[in-house]
């Protein structure tokens, strides 16, 4: 290989957006990150409890626990493409609000310690959405509305 050779420009670079990313979509971002954090975890503590506690079923608590890790994954991925401006983020984004919001009334419909839960659930997919809907999120991520082609 010769020295001479002209390196290959910067791929990260080229694909950034000229101008810089807007709060709301950042904080959607964060919003969607958070809680697929919160089901990592959540399916990994069931996990953990299913294998080394003396749970009802073992079968049931570890299926329950790598569903839960799995499904993690879904808003993991939509906060990453929402942060890279990814157009494709956003509906992954809004499923996942939109499959909290029967989880955070059943958490609130509870009789226990799972009402702040469910309170907690409820305001960051609400918020989430407003977020997700807004205008300058829309464009930001090159979303164009229907019958526009521009």
């Amino acid at each position: 290989m010769s020295s001479q050779q002209n390196p290959a420009p910067d791929t990260a670079e080229a694909a950034a957006p000229a101008a810089p990313r807007p709060r709301r979509l950042t904080y959607a971002a964060a919003l969607a990150a958070l809680e697929g954090t919160a089901l990592l975890a959540g399916g990994l503590w069931v996990l953990v409890l299913g294998l080394t506690g003396a749970p009802d079923d073992r079968q049931q608590a570890v299926t329950l626990g790598i569903t839960l890790a799995v499904l993690a994954l879904l808003p993991l991925l939509a906060a990453r493409g929402l942060l890279l401006r990814r157009g494709w983020s956003r509906g992954p984004a809004v499923i996942t609000q939109v499959m909290a919001l029967p989880v955070a009334y059943n958490l609130l419909r509870a009789d226990s310690m799972a009402i702040p839960a469910g309170i907690a659930l409820a305001v960051v997919a609400v918020a989430a959405l407003v977020l997700l809907v807004n205008g300058e999120t829309t464009r930001a991520l090159g979303i164009k509305g229907p019958g526009r082609s521009e």
